[in-house]
Parts: structure tokens; C-alpha cells; sequence
């Protein structure tokens, strides 16, 4: 009667780490309870560096999300993203005994532990497998294979895949910042789910999300996952170009981006110049903002082609591939002026920038429907979806008991009970709505990832 449906997303980046705390509203929208940043120490490109200070930006942060919020966080679930990541396309099948017995679920678990049987590189482990289409004695592009009969199975699999070691010293500094990890998701996807539409998704779509260390792509047809990957150059990189042609230090630099770079050089005039105080009493420095564009403009050029390598590499000139939703830009480094023009530009393709307000509360916070929490935003999503099986549990902190002492004293009118009898309501009718698990691709990620989770625990356990 007490508990909520609370979700916790931990978005561990390359610039800043970001702890969201949220839970769905009555109309299915996204309300989001405290948010805690800290500047990300210890994470280079992805990927954890030095364990003791990521902990502490782990820490930093969940304790301003405590703080905001007035809930105690216990576990998270968590992005994952870094160079390491790489995706495999994979179909796999299963002949069955029975060919006039139903499909249910134990034929989809047999065919998706075969996938896990994949030999992969050393020290690589399968993190994702997200289904595609199904097959069914010839029978193709089914969706949803359960309730059907025949004897031979068959699906095509994406399979993302990343080093062990990355993943378990994520896990490591989670669980030596005092909270638990109920759950991995690639940064990409969550991205994905807090800026796209079903629509989108179904017409084909490419996400672009521009990070401080890494640039991640999740491209989408037909409402399913087609290709990720993850460039290992994000907005650090033009940062620290601006620092070495303009010779003034990271942070004026990283300044400097943020309020007069463009993507776009023709925009600025020639006489347009910006001066930065000189460091310890030497003379102030004059930075023409024509050749601080023309600095971005390179590094951006590189990074949109890579991208853009990546998505001919998926088949978007093929008719039947092409993603006619185009691009969505988002992430730190979609808030760079003109970008959209530039990527348009250069791919040809419709380009938006990607907000996460669409399926947040509509009294949210406008920093929050920034780009920037684009990622954290889908982790809360992924994080309630993962609520049916209780992942996410936190405890109230001690506020009630304190309304409890003071209710005599207040006023007969104090709603102390009401938002009881509210959220009881509202639980009743989210017990309801559990389409989700009904999905076939649902169940397999769900059902993946609690037993990856318990791996990574298991493995924790054991290194203590």
C-alpha cells in the first residue's frame, strides 16, 4: 500500500553522470522525482578508467538525486556504451518434435540459448539480443511467433556484444557506491526510446546520439532494431581542437563551444570576434568566431561521415531499407548551433533535433527535456518497464512518519490518506496494463538480462 512504482536510471557518460529518479503518472507520462548530476571523473569514451573516481561521481550524483527527490535509491538501471560495443547480425533455428503443438515460450527460450552459445572474441560477452523477425516452417516476417505451430523455428537475432571487463568494472563501481544494478541497457537504445516515436520507428529512422566521449547510432525499419553502433569521437574532441588551435585551456574552450560554436562557418561574419581573459595577468586573447566554426566544422564533418558510414553499411540506399523518418540528433552535442543543417547537408537525409519531452509529464522541468537527458530519460523508461518483476525498489526516507506526527496538529483538512487511496487506485489499474510482457521481444530482453544481471552479481560475489 506504501510502495511505489519508483525507477531509477544511471547514465554513466564521458562528461557527466546523471541519476534520474521518476515513476509513470496516471496518464502513462513520465514524472521525474529528483535528478542528480556530477561531472564524470574516471570515464574515458565509455569506458571506466579509474574505478575510485567514478565512484565518487557515482555517489555525488545519486546523493543529489536523494536529495532532490526525497527517496533513497537502492538500484539502477544502468546505460552502457564505450568503443568497445559492436553489433552482429545472427539467425538461428530450432526443429521441433511436435510440429502441431503450440509455440510457446519454451521454444523461443531454446532458440535464444542457442544464440548465447555464439562464439564470440576473448573477453567479449553478449550483451543484447534483441529478436527481429520469426520464421515459421518458410513462413516469414512473422512478429509474434507464440500461439502458431510448426516445426522449425527461425529468427534473425541482433546481438550486441562488449568486452566483460568494461561491463563488470561498471557493475563493480555501482555496487561500491552502495546500490545494486537491476539492469544493463546500450545507451543507444535508451536514447532511442525517450526521443523517437512508434511512427518513426516503424517508417525506418536513424538516432544520432553526440556524447561527450562517444557517438552513438541506433537505426530502426519497421518498428524493429536494425544496426547499432558506437564512434569512439564525441563532443570532447571538438573541445580539445578548439583548445589546441585557438592555445587556450579546456575549460574556456569548452566554453567557448557551448556559446558561440557553429557547425556552420558561412554563418559568421569576419569582424564577429569574442575575447578570453589572458591566464595570470597576460593579455587578453581575441578569438575570431569564423575560425572557431571552422575548427568545429572539421571535426563534426568527420564525425557525421563516420556516421554516415555506418548507415550505408546497414543498406539505407536499398528502397526497402531506406529510412524515410531520417535522422534524429541527440545527446550534449545535438544542442550545437546549425548542426542540423550540416548533417542534412551531408547525408541528404530529413534531420531532427531529438527532445525527450514526449513522454515526460507535462509540468517537467524544461532542463530536463534537453537533449543532454535524452539517455538518462530512456533508462527511467527501461526502468519502469522492468517494474512487473519489482527491479526497481525504493524506500520511502523518513518524511511520512513525520506527516503522521504532525496530522493531529494540522488542520482536518490535511490529505495525508487521500494520495494513499489515489495510488492504490492507480497501482490496481498499471497491474492491468502489462501488455508489455506479452511482446515476444519483451519477454527475451527481460528474461536476458535478469540472467546477465544475476552473471555480473555472481562474478562480484565471488571477486569479494
Amino acid at each position: 500500500m506504501e510502495k511505489e512504482n519508483i525507477a531509477v536510471g544511471l547514465d554513466i557518460g564521458t562528461t557527466k553522470i546523471v541519476a534520474m529518479i521518476g515513476k509513470k503518472n496516471e496518464y502513462g507520462k513520465l514524472e521525474i522525482l529528483g535528478v542528480g548530476k556530477s561531472k564524470s571523473l574516471g570515464v574515458k569514451r565509455g569506458v571506466v578508467d579509474n574505478i575510485t573516481q567514478t565512484i565518487q561521481s557515482i555517489q555525488l550524483a545519486v546523493k543529489d538525486a536523494e536529495a532532490n527527490s526525497g527517496y533513497k535509491i537502492k538500484d539502477v538501471v544502468v546505460g552502457i556504451a564505450g568503443q568497445h560495443i559492436r553489433s552482429i547480425q545472427h539467425s538461428d533455428y530450432i526443429s521441433r518434435s511436435n510440429a502441431e503443438e503450440v509455440i510457446g515460450d519454451k521454444d523461443i527460450d531454446l532458440l535464444i540459448n542457442q544464440v548465447h552459445k555464439l562464439a564470440m572474441l576473448p573477453g567479449e560477452e553478449i550483451i543484447h539480443v534483441l529478436p527481429q523477425e520469426f520464421k515459421i516452417d518458410g513462413q516469414s516476417e512473422i512478429k509474434e511467433p507464440i500461439g502458431m505451430c510448426g516445426g522449425r523455428l527461425e529468427s534473425s537475432f541482433h546481438v550486441v556484444v562488449g568486452q566483460a571487463s568494461s561491463i563488470r568494472n561498471i557493475g563493480r563501481c555501482i555496487q561500491s557506491s552502495g546500490i545494486e544494478l537491476s539492469g544493463l541497457t546500450l545507451e543507444p537504445l535508451a536514447s532511442a526510446d525517450a526521443v523517437l516515436s512508434q511512427e518513426e520507428k516503424e517508417a525506418g529512422v536513424a538516432v544520432i546520439d553526440i556524447g561527450g566521449g562517444t557517438t552513438d547510432l541506433a537505426i530502426f525499419k519497421d518498428g524493429i532494431i536494425r544496426h547499432t553502433a558506437v564512434i569512439p569521437f564525441g563532443g570532447n574532441v571538438i573541445t580539445d581542437d578548439i583548445k589546441e588551435g585557438c592555445s587556450i585551456i579546456e575549460k574556456q574552450a569548452e566554453l567557448l563551444k557551448v556559446k558561440f560554436g557553429s557547425a556552420w562557418p558561412g554563418e559568421n561574419k569576419d569582424n564577429e570576434i569574442v575575447s578570453i581573459p589572458g591566464l595570470r595577468g597576460r593579455e587578453p586573447k581575441e578569438i575570431s568566431l569564423k575560425n572557431l566554426s571552422k575548427i568545429i566544422h572539421a571535426r563534426v564533418v568527420e564525425i557525421i561521415e563516420q556516421v554516415f558510414a555506418e548507415i550505408k553499411a546497414y543498406g539505407h540506399e536499398d528502397p526497402r531499407r531506406k529510412l524515410i523518418a531520417g535522422i534524429v540528433l541527440t545527446g550534449g552535442g545535438a544542442q550545437l548551433k546549425h548542426i542540423k543543417q550540416l548533417v542534412e547537408y551531408i547525408t541528404g537525409m530529413d534531420t531532427r533535433i531529438g527532445y525527450p519531452n514526449e513522454h515526460l509529464a507535462g509540468d517537467s522541468d524544461e532542463e530536463i527535456s534537453s537533449p543532454l537527458y535524452a539517455t538518462a530519460v530512456g533508462l527511467v523508461m527501461n526502468s519502469i518497464e522492468n517494474n512487473s518483476q519489482s527491479a526497481i525498489k525504493v524506500t520511502f526516507s523518513a518524511p511520512e512518519k513525520v506527516n503522521v506526527y504532525r496530522a493531529p496538529v494540522e488542520p482536518v483538512q490535511e490529505v495525508d490518506e487521500v494520495p494513499e487511496i489515489e495510488m492504490e487506485a492507480e497501482k490496481e489499474v498499471e497491474i492491468e496494463l502489462p501488455k508489455q510482457p506479452e511482446s515476444t521481444e519483451t519477454k527475451i530482453r527481460k528474461s536476458f538480462f535478469d540472467k546477465y544481471v544475476d552473471k555480473i552479481k555472481e562474478f562480484l560475489d565471488n571477486a569479494e
